[in-house]
């Protein structure tokens, strides 16, 4: 994964089922467990993280003031154990930000 593709938001939709944003982070690779591919996710997570709780996406996105945050992780594989421990801590951490992170595992 290059550094730009690490600092770019895949894509911001709303869910008209639970009335959330939400910020779809794509993974097309195998999990491997690999330092490198979970030090790439940390990054792209930060990005995600800053660009909802910096005040950057209200400011692209106004109309979705007010409404509940979920990030979400998609992709083909389903993320190794190492990657899935990383993501329970950060779902506890961000919980505390009112803000949710779901995984969906596309095949």
């Amino acid at each position: 994964m290059s550094i730009e593709a690490m600092n770019v938001i895949d894509l911001v939709a709303h869910d008209p089922a639970t009335d959330e944003v939400v910020l779809v982070m794509n993974e097309p690779r195998p999990w491997l467990g690999s330092d490198l591919q979970l030090f790439q996710f940390q990054e792209k997570l930060n990005t995600y993280l800053a660009f909802a709780l910096d005040g950057e996406m209200f400011e692209a996105y106004p109309q979705f003031i007010g409404k509940k945050l979920r990030l979400q992780l998609e992709s083909p594989f389903q993320p190794d154990s190492r990657t899935l421990d990383f993501i329970a801590v950060v779902q506890r951490q961000i919980a505390f930000q009112d803000l949710t992170f779901q995984v969906k595992v596309r095949r």
